[in-house]
């Protein structure tokens, strides 16, 4: 289904009067989409589809997924915390994960922003390096 831009304008207007403080807020939001869906005006199934969109974007940039060879100690955990929230501001959902394929270091994700500092990035880079030449 092909959106118009008067969609995606309407789905943003939505979405930016469900803001408080630049965070979404969830009750606004759900008020907002049963206005729509008990108004039903025209295009509403896209302005709910790309309001749907708009918030697993935000989600995404709200979360931040911290992968590392080994259990991070809770002091690591709340530096990196506090450096990251500092970065992207508060409000971030934190997940930490073992990955043993990294083979050392960590690797931080928030949003689209990959913070690579593993041993197994840093040999990929190493082979791209020998691959060029």
């Amino acid at each position: 289904m092909k959106i118009s831009k008067q969609t995606r304008r309407d789905a943003r207007e939505i979405f930016r009067s469900a803001e408080v403080n630049g965070r979404l807020e969830e009750t606004r939001l759900r008020q907002r989409v049963d206005e729509i869906v008990s108004m039903k005006p025209r295009g509403y199934v896209g302005i709910l589809s790309q309001l749907l969109r708009l918030v697993k974007l935000d989600q995404d940039r709200r979360s931040a997924r911290v992968e590392s060879f080994s259990p991070l100690s809770a002091e690591m955990q709340s530096q990196l915390k506090a450096n990251l929230e500092r970065r992207f501001g508060a409000g971030l959902n934190f997940s930490f994960v073992e990955n043993a394929s990294l083979l050392g270091g960590i690797r931080v994700r928030v949003g689209s922003d990959v913070f690579d500092g593993t041993v197994r990035g840093r040999l990929e880079q190493l082979k791209e390096t020998f691959d060029a030449i």
